[in-house]
């Protein structure tokens, strides 16, 4: 292998190294970003990983982000020249990875851009210039010569609507971009320490992957027809190779018990308008914590039949507002028709607005679904500006907050259900009540806890368990700051009042509240008997539950005489 970084003040290098017979990886590692996409947070970088394969003909498979303009074409030409590649195969269309198509057609017009017919009709829209093109479907194959034959798998909202896979059947090669992929940047190239990448792994597949559980089974069965894989170029992160299978079965596991869900909600937005695929995904995460299946439906894209089946066999519906007019008007609007004519009675339904421009407005639509039965699943929301971490954080507690809906008859069943000798007994084990409070950017959390134990000693630590469906979980990655606050014994009834509220998406949960700033930036209630301010060292999931262990860096105690106050339940089936 052949590395050759090349670094700048923002810690933006450029890894290139061939990785199997007549292929090379050209690697942008993003060492520094810490937000993407749907503006979950990231904690070890990220990289856009894009491929040369040289046969009789050559393809560069996928570009890079913009912000690598000068460092990704000074690599590439410097290990091809631009007017030798005869094909530009463009996995999906999302920024980070085909930011620099134009780019490229400047450099070699000759180039035929290889892509799903969605694909293509994305990239005249940006490119704004002619140029020779190929559009694929699933089976098709392009021979390069020299054995290295391609083979192309459909594999829409993975998760993007025009995302295809490259299958290079002379090097067992599959190129998967967002697919099988992880925001982790580091200089090892591939996964062979596959305990350091595996949270990111995890932790990228909830966030992007999980929305779209079933087309990644749907993806996998195409999958299953290809030759053996032996390496998995991806979009980011590094490349698989020392555990292909384990990593792939872990998606299939995943996405099983995530389709296994009783009810669905369908959620629609407009790819390539405003912000509207971000606001989706970020509502769809929230959704999808609840144990409740979504399916991600592209209104540019998608027939008036598949509509119909989704709407009708789904418990909710989310719609993310087309625009009024543009290129795709008559067909969004078509397909919102198809939505209100199949939408029935005692649904759930929820709207956002896309901040594009020239949004159609909500309160007209969201009049039609009241009459026609539908149940408000959450306030509609309302995008008056470039989307914050505020706004896509509710998005996600609204998500959840339908999700929460939809489930709520379920649990009301199981409590009954489970009032057995086992659930009083478990309810016997007692614990505290603390309140976890946590800041991240623009975002606040707080939540009542009572599952809390010390763990450890050097350094004093701590494990504390968070369900997945409460909305500081996200707040809680590795490498998140809190503060545990420890209620005290006769005093503790006013905090815990407030902080068993139900609060609205996005509302203020401290709002009169007395606080103070910790010197980790979270909220300290001063009416707390202590606090302790924590990093988050680990995370073990539990079915219904994340296992946060977290090292303890500060700490104080405000009334030296008082005594913790003590949670006891009468079954464990609850809280």
């Amino acid at each position: 292998m052949v590395a050759t970084p090349i670094k700048t003040e923002k810690r933006l290098t450029i890894q290139t190294a061939d990785i199997v017979q007549d292929t090379t990886t050209i690697r942008s590692l993003d060492w520094d970003r810490d937000r993407f996409d749907i503006e979950f947070g990231l904690q070890n970088g990220t990289t856009y990983n894009s491929y040369i394969i040289r046969g009789d003909k050559i393809a560069l498979v996928d570009t890079s982000h913009a912000k690598f303009r000068q460092l990704y074409l000074d690599t590439l030409t410097g290990l091809i020249d631009p007017k030798t590649i005869d094909y530009l195969v463009i996995s999906h269309t999302e920024p980070d990875h085909s930011g620099l198509v134009k780019d490229i057609l400047a450099l070699a017009p000759q180039v035929t851009v290889v892509g799903s017919k969605v694909a293509i009709q994305f990239l005249e829209g940006f490119v704004h210039q002619s140029f020779e093109r190929i559009l694929v479907k699933s089976g098709e194959t392009l021979d390069l010569g020299k054995g290295h034959v391609l083979e192309f798998v459909s594999a829409p909202n993975l998760h993007w609507p025009d995302t295809i896979l490259t299958y290079d059947r002379g090097t067992q090669t599959l190129f998967t971009c967002d697919v099988f992929g992880m925001h982790y940047c580091s200089d090892h190239l591939y996964d062979e320490y596959l305990d350091a990448i595996a949270p990111d792994y995890h932790f990228y597949y909830e966030c992007l992957m999980a929305p779209n559980a079933r087309s990644v089974l749907s993806a996998m069965k195409r999958m299953d027809t290809l030759g053996e894989i032996t390496t998995i170029a991806n979009g980011h992160g590094p490349l698989l190779r020392y555990n292909v299978h384990e990593l792939v079965e872990r998606y299939r596991t995943w996405s099983e018990e995530q389709s296994k869900a009783e009810k669905t909600v369908a959620v629609f937005y407009v790819s390539d308008y405003g912000y509207s695929d971000r606001l989706s995904q970020a509502i769809a995460k929230g959704i999808t914590k609840t144990g409740v299946a979504v399916e991600m439906v592209d209104l540019k894209s998608a027939d008036p039949q598949e509509i119909n089946e989704i709407v009708s066999s789904s418990a909710g519906i989310v719609l993310g507002m087309p625009p009024l007019e543009g290129t795709y008007n008559q067909q969004t609007t078509g397909n919102v028709g198809t939505i209100l004519a199949v939408a029935k009675d005692k649904q759930y339904v929820g709207l956002f607005e896309s901040y594009g421009g020239n949004d159609e407005p909500i309160d007209p639509l969201l009049t039609k679904f009241r009459e026609a039965g539908l149940n408000q699943g959450f306030t509609a929301i309302r995008v008056k500006e470039t989307p914050t971490e505020a706004i896509y954080q509710l998005c996600e507690e609204a998500g959840t907050d339908l999700g929460q809906a939809l489930t709520l008859d379920r649990k009301v069943k199981q409590r009954k259900s489970l009032d057995s000798d086992l659930d009083k007994a478990i309810g016997r084990i007692s614990g505290g009540l603390y309140i976890l409070t946590a800041t991240k950017g623009d975002i606040k959390g707080a939540m009542l806890a009572s599952w809390v134990t010390q763990a450890s000693f050097d350094p004093p630590g701590f494990t504390v368990s968070v369900a997945k469906d409460r909305a500081i979980e996200s707040l809680m990655q590795v490498g998140d700051t809190f503060v545990l606050n420890i209620l005290e014994e006769g005093k503790y009834q006013p905090l815990m009042k407030h902080f068993l509220k139900r609060f609205a998406p996005g509302s203020d949960r401290f709002e009169g509240v007395n606080t103070q700033i910790a010197n980790n930036g979270s909220p300290i209630l001063t009416d707390a008997l202590a606090y302790l301010e924590c990093e988050v060292v680990s995370r073990m999931e539990c079915n219904d539950h994340w296992v946060v262990y977290s090292k303890v860096t500060n700490g104080r105690v405000s009334n030296p005489d008082g005594l913790t106050a003590v949670h006891h339940r009468k079954v464990g089936n609850y809280y």
